[in-house]
Formats: C-alpha cells, sequence, structure tokens
C-alpha cells in the first residue's frame, strides 16, 4: 500500500487486516539508555530505531516517535530521516508523530507544517485543551489523522479529565469523546487516546465514539492489563480491530546489549501474541 493514496484510517484498517496485530511500538529513544555500541555516535539514536523498526515492522499496526526524545538531544535530523526510512521501506504501516501540540491560529498551522510536511507523519497527537481552534490546522490536511488527548494514562489526568461539567454533568473526557466524533470530526480522520490505566474508561469512550480508532497508551512498563484492555475497547463486529495498543520502553530496552534488536523483537512478538489471545477470548 502507498501510504500517500489512502487515509490515515484507511491505513489503520489495512495494516490490522495485513499485519494481525494491534501493537504499535513507540520510539522513546533515550541517549542514556541506548546500547554502549550507539552511544556518541553522530547518528546513533536513528540506527537505534531503525533496528528495532526492521526487527518489529512484522509485528505491528502503526510506528509512534515521541517528538521529544529526538528535540531534546538535538536530533531531529534522525527523526526524518528514520520516518523517510519507515515510509520508504513500510509504506503499509502509519507512522503517528507524539507531538501532543495545542496551539492555535498561525502558530498550529505551522506545528501542522512541521508534522505533516518537514517529517511527513501520517498522524498526530493534540492537546485538545483550547477547543476546536486546536485541531482545525491539522484537520486541512487530506487524510492526515488527528488522535485527540482524551482520557490519558498518567494519573494526573483525573486533575481535569474527570470534572463533571454542564450541561449533563458528565466528565470533561466524555464530553471531548463527544465533541471528537461529532462535530469536530470534519475530516473523518479523528482518533482519540485513552489510556490502558483505565480499562473502564476505555469502555465508556467506545460506547460513544463507534467504531473510531483509539490510541491507547499504557502496557507494558505504565502497567496497563492486556486483557482488560482489549475486552473494554474491542468492536464486537471487527475483533482484532479499532485499538492502536502502544508500548514503548518495554520494547526499546528490553536489551541493553548488542542483541537489543532481537531483544525487542521477542517482547513486541509476545506482547503482539498477547493482544491476538486477549480479543479472541
Amino acid at each position: 500500500m502507498n501510504s500517500r493514496s489512502y487515509t490515515f484510517n484507511q491505513q489503520l484498517q489495512s495494516a490490522w487486516a495485513l499485519q494481525g496485530s494491534m501493537l504499535c511500538v513507540g520510539f522513546d529513544p533515550d541517549p542514556k539508555r541506548l546500547p554502549p555500541s550507539l552511544q556518541g555516535r553522530p547518528e546513533g539514536i536513528y540506527e537505534f530505531c531503525r533496528e528495532i523498526a526492521d526487527a518489529t515492522a512484522d509485528l505491528v499496526c502503526a510506528f509512534k516517535p515521541q517528538f521529544a526524545y529526538f528535540a531534546a538531544p538535538r536530533a531531529e535530523a534522525q527523526l526524518e530521516k528514520l520516518i523517510k526510512h519507515l515510509k520508504d521501506k513500510y509504506p503499509h504501516i502509519p507512522v503517528i508523530l507524539d507531538s501532543k501540540r495545542g496551539d492555535i491560529g498561525s502558530t498550529a498551522d505551522h506545528y501542522a507544517l512541521e508534522a505533516f510536511d518537514r517529517y511527513g507523519a501520517d498522524a498526530v497527537t493534540v492537546n485538545p485543551y483550547m477547543g476546536f481552534d486546536t485541531l482545525e490546522p491539522y484537520l486541512k490536511y487530506a487524510g492526515k489523522g488527528v488522535i485527540v488527548l482524551c482520557r490519558t494514562s498518567n494519573p494526573g489526568g483525573s486533575d481535569l479529565q474527570f470534572l463533571n461539567i454542564a450541561p449533563n454533568d458528565e466528565p470533561l473526557y466524555l464530553h471531548v469523546a463527544k465533541l471528537a466524533t461529532q462535530e469536530w470530526n470534519s475530516s473523518g480522520q479523528i482518533s482519540l487516546v485513552v489510556g490502558a490505566t483505565f480499562p473502564e474508561e476505555i469502555g465508556k469512550v467506545r460506547s460513544i465514539v463507534g467504531e473510531m480508532p483509539l490510541l491507547i497508551p499504557g502496557i507494558g512498563a505504565q502497567g496497563g492489563d492486556i486483557d482488560a484492555t482489549v475486552n473494554a475497547g474491542k468492536i464486537a463486529s471487527k475483533p482484532g480491530t479499532g485499538m492502536i495498543i502502544n508500548s514503548s520502553r518495554a520494547i526499546l530496552y528490553a536489551s541493553s546489549g548488542f542483541d537489543f534488536a532481537q531483544a525487542a523483537r521477542d517482547v513486541a512478538l509476545s506482547t503482539r501474541n498477547a493482544l491476538r489471545s486477549a480479543v479472541v477470548q
């Protein structure tokens, strides 16, 4: 599949079917945790991520580089090179740029340009706290995915996301889910972020959004339960679809030795298989 010819949602549907997987590998490359053989190398971050991508590409429905891990060590050029590698070698696998942008106006226009033109991502994560104005610049890019933070996996997310609001006296995250499903979704390419650490909330969001894709972080290092996550977010009529279930650190840092890519593959394979088992339970 040539990703440029398909929308983000079409890419996902194809990846779920072709790959038989709902696993997403997240790239959060910490220079201090790279294998010794790659530390200090000019393109060590790129080489680390590329090796893991090549080792896991047949096991995933998406890849998700986290922008801050490339920007902080001034590795943006390596991020560009990584996404180009992914799009050239695995055009059937969508790439999500996890940057959680949340601005408006011309600033948001430039963030959208960065995500889709500079980096060539298929989708980007966006913080909706400032309302529809935050999303609109990204929705102008036909076929590109806009993944909106809804119920995040961190404990502090409850500080705001669980507050009840008028007029229906419902939690803010459910209001976001309704807006995303209805008036915000002008492009038909909106998805939501809902954390695996809150499976009950995943189920509530699923009941509102129907078949809308959910990006679900929080399994692996954050402790989210695979069986509970899959059961809460499943689409009964389309098993094995509807979720992009991300694991980053548990896969990336499965080994710090020369076998890091094989170790990452082993963990990814185990996770993919666990997700498949949960689907058929």
